[in-house]
This record gives structure tokens, C-alpha cells and sequence, in this order.
């Protein structure tokens, strides 16, 4: 069997032990959390704090990529150095959120699609020149009375598809990330069977445009129950519904899953992780790419101050490291300092 020529980077960015960084906040998404700490929202803030995140000494050791945001592609250190480039100097492979984020969906009230597909093409074989290796498109989709719609998860997984086959066309592995939003007060079953659904349209979609299962990787939520739910599910039962989902809708031939953060904590994304790894091995790699699960200590701790970068380092390296032993099983209350 031919090998893909994206197997290299899919091996890379599934190192194990290792998972990926999120960095790709939009610029309303990085505001709100700059908000929160005091920072003001500028370009050179921006630039500084993913300066900080992307140069932490020794996360390499447990972080194998890094989603930029467009605007961090184009951005230097301080030093001079292309931001991309500082990723892959420090062994860590550098990738770019390319979707321009979601809209109402027409005729679907309450429901959303993601945009970009006008002119990816053309941005891809830019992105590339810059540095990226990698991509990731967004789809969001919400559980509520009547939704998700099938028209409306027929669409997303549609621009999934277009975006995974345009990326792999340019020589980027792409990341397809249909998330399941956790807002709502549905019980665990409910979100199960929406992911399963979800999860089984955008795979018949991209057998459709004919994307190479084995060089693409899934990004995907964990089933868990809503954020409102007065009954939630323990990390025992999160984890037995989630790998019992994949393993019902996603293929044996992708190589690996990685799993967002969404709404959870720092601890609970890393407690479920290691839940996960403890059922054993499944078809594919199962690994984290996580963003406000990894950045939120760092962000309190830097509060845009440059003499707090070290704090602010050390805090994410402390949860990068967490999580890797999530990946691997083993992580425990002593890794937190906690007995």
C-alpha cells in the first residue's frame, strides 16, 4: 500500500504521550479572556502571549503542535523569528485554524454553519509557505429542543468535508472538528446520540469528497452531560459513553482522535482524559488538543506582565505535563500535588 505523504506530520502530531496546543482563539474569543484578566486586547498583547505560550521551554516534551490563529502566523518574536518557525524550532509542529468562524444557518433557527470555504484555496497555499503544516475548521453544533436538525448537521459536515479535501490537497493534514456544544440541560444519553449522529454524517461526507481517511485526524468533544444538567455523569461514565460512541462512528483507518476541552475545567479535562486512556487501547491514537483547559493558568498568571512570564510558563508546562500522563493512563492526584 502507498504511503500518504502527510503520514509523517499525522505521526508527528500523534506522538505518543504528547497532544496539541489550541492557540487559535479568534480575536472576540481572546478578548473576553484578556478581558477577564485586565489585559487590554492589542495586536503586541496578542503577539506576546503567543509568544510566551509557543516558546515555554521543555513543552515539547509534552505538546506536539501548536493551532495558531492566522494573525500568529504572520507574527515575529521578539528576537525576529516567524512564530511558525519558533514552533518547529523547539520540535513542535506548527498548524492554522483556517475556517472564519459561524452564522446563523438559514431556515434552521437557532442552528449554525461555519464560513471560509470562499478562497481557501488561495489562503491554504499561503499558509503553507508561512510555516503551517497542519490545519483546523470548526463546526459547531448545539443540542436543544429539536436540534441538532439533520439539514443543519448535513451542512456542516458538507464544509468538514470541502475544507479536509482543499487541506489535503495543499500538502496540510487536517484537523475536523465537529463540536458538540455542551450548553443545555440534556442528559448524557442525549449527547451521545447526537455525536453519533454527527459523527456518522461527516464521515459519510468525507468518503463522498474523497478524503484520505489515514491522513486527516478527528477533534472531537467527550459525551458528557449538559453544562445545566442537574444529574451529571461521573468520569467512569463519561468515559464508557465516549469510546463506546467512536468506536460506533469512527473508522479504524484514521489515525488519531484528539479531544477539545470545551466548557470543562483544567481538572476535569485532564481526570476524563486519563479515564478514557485507562479502558485501554482503542483503533486509534487518543490524545488532547486542548485550549483553555492548558492556557488559563497561564493567562491568570501573566496578566499581560512581562515579569511574569516564568510563572506563566511553568503554569502551562505543569498542565501540558498532566495531560500527558492523562494520555498515557497515568496521572493522579500527586502529579497536581495533591494527595
Amino acid at each position: 500500500m502507498k504511503t500518504s505523504p502527510l503520514a509523517p506530520t499525522v505521526r508527528a502530531l500523534l506522538a505518543r504521550g504528547r497532544g496539541l496546543l489550541a492557540a487559535d482563539e479568534s480575536l472576540h474569543t481572546i478578548a473576553k479572556r484578556f478581558a477577564a484578566c485586565g489585559i487590554p486586547n492589542t495586536e503586541e498583547n496578542r503577539r506576546a502571549y503567543r509568544e510566551l505560550l509557543c516558546t515555554t521551554p521543555g513543552l515539547a516534551k509534552f505538546v506536539s503542535g501548536v493551532i495558531l490563529f492566522e494573525e500568529t502566523l504572520r507574527q515575529r518574536t521578539a528576537r525576529g523569528v516567524p512564530l511558525p518557525e519558533a514552533v518547529a524550532r523547539r520540535g513542535m509542529v506548527p498548524g492554522v485554524k483556517v475556517d472564519l468562524g459561524t452564522a446563523a444557518l438559514a431556515g434552521f433557527p437557532g442552528e449554525k454553519a461555519t464560513q471560509g470555504l470562499d478562497g481557501l484555496r488561495e489562503r491554504l497555499a499561503e499558509y503553507r509557505t508561512q510555516g503551517a503544516r497542519f490545519t483546523k475548521w470548526r463546526a459547531v453544533i448545539s443540542i436543544g429542543p429539536g436540534r441538532p436538525t439533520r439539514g443543519a448537521i448535513a451542512a456542516n459536515a458538507a464544509s468538514l468535508a470541502r475544507f479536509a479535501a482543499l487541506s489535503q490537497e495543499a500538502g496540510l493534514v487536517p484537523i475536523v472538528e465537529p463540536e458538540v456544544l455542551m450548553d443545555g440541560r440534556h442528559p448524557i444519553g442525549r449527547c451521545e446520540e447526537a455525536i453519533t449522529a454527527v459523527l456518522e454524517t461527516v464521515f459519510a461526507a468525507l468518503a463522498e469528497q474523497r478524503v484520505s481517511l489515514e491522513g486527516m485526524i478527528l477533534k472531537s468533544g467527550m459525551v458528557l452531560s449538559g453544562q445545566d444538567c442537574p444529574v451529571q455523569a461521573d468520569r467512569a461514565r463519561v468515559a464508557e459513553a465516549t469510546v463506546r460512541c467512536l468506536r460506533r462512528a469512527v473508522p479504524a483507518a484514521v489515525p488519531g482522535i484528539v479531544f477539545l476541552s470545551g466548557g470543562q475545567g483544567d481538572l476535569e479535562a485532564t481526570e476524563r482524559l486519563d479515564a478514557i486512556a485507562r479502558l485501554g487501547r482503542q483503533p486509534w491514537t487518543v490524545t488532547f488538543s486542548y485550549g483553555r483547559a492548558l492556557q488559563a493558568p497561564a493567562l491568570g498568571a501573566w496578566r499581560g506582565s512581562p515579569a511574569r512570564i516564568a510563572p506563566a510558563q511553568a503554569a502551562l508546562l505543569h498542565r501540558a505535563r498532566c495531560n500527558s500522563l492523562a494520555v498515557l493512563g497515568r496521572y493522579t492526584a500527586r502529579a497536581e500535588g495533591r494527595r
